[in-house]
């Protein structure tokens, strides 16, 4: 059974949108675009944004840690050990021990080494993470992931920043019906608010994306479009559509109508 809440950790959220917070044009966008998504989730690249020097223009001055559960991720590694090193100095910086999981296998396409994805959240929950791994949209791995201790699995629609949408429902549906334990995320891919619907109407507990809002013309309204398609993908979903049918049906019957 799928939560009411989006819960990871055992934290629950009133947004089921996680909004990234890189390719804006500036800091002052990322924050008008997290507040028009109604997200309270942000996910941070480690290594490419500035968390952690003070002393620097720092993007928690615009979105503040009080209000938002920042998630540091371990984007731009292509390691294990690089990953899991990245998670421990987010830590050390003092944004906690929630941790996106993210280790490269390919440049081009930039698809997830699953392997070492595995190989990174085993340590990281020893160490007392709470790890989300971005993985492939494959079942085998999302049932090792969840056995290795992850709070949540974060499979792809698409490759990172394509915005092609669910490109294997299949794939995402066999993970739905065996991962009903942790949340379902899905991670990258989406790119227009349609696409968030239909993955909220599939049954996933929510969605990450960045390119899909940093990528749009106006990112501030493109946020506030995907906040309301996750918000109407999920009632979708717990509404229940009507089945589909191979002919048409009358929306109003005459069966019983007296002449």
């Amino acid at each position: 059974m799928r939560t009411d809440q989006l819960t990871i950790g055992g934290v629950s959220y009133d947004s089921r949108l996680i909004l990234g917070t890189g390719k804006y044009a500036s800091f002052a966008q990322t924050r008008a675009a997290v507040e028009a998504a109604g997200a309270r989730m942000v996910t941070v690249a480690v290594r490419r944004v500035n968390i952690t020097d003070p002393a620097k223009e720092n993007l928690l001055d615009y979105i503040d840690p009080k209000r938002f559960t920042i998630l540091p991720n371990t984007a731009g590694c292509s390691t294990a050990s690089e990953a899991v090193r990245t998670a421990m100095l987010a830590r050390e910086a003092g944004v906690g021990s929630l941790v996106k999981i993210e280790v490269i296998g390919d440049a081009k396409t930039l698809f997830p080494d699953n392997e070492a994805t595995l190989e990174a959240t085993r340590v990281c929950v020893k160490e007392g993470f709470t790890v989300l791994p971005y993985m492939s949209d494959d079942l085998i791995m999302a049932k090792k992931l969840r056995d290795a201790g992850a709070a949540a699995v974060m499979p792809l629609a698409a490759p990172i920043g394509s915005g092609l949408g669910i490109q294997n429902p299949l794939n995402l549906r066999l993970i739905l019906e065996e991962i009903t334990d942790l949340p379902v995320i899905v991670d990258a891919g989406v790119g227009t608010a349609s696409d968030a619907a239909i993955a909220m109407e599939m049954g996933v507990d929510g969605v990450l994306m960045n390119t899909g809002v940093a990528g749009a013309q106006d990112p501030v309204k493109m946020a506030r479009a995907m906040r309301l398609a996750i918000e109407a993908g999920r009632l979708a979903y717990e509404a229940g559509r009507m089945p589909r049918r191979p002919y048409a049906s009358a929306s109003s019957p005459i069966e019983g109508v007296s002449r």
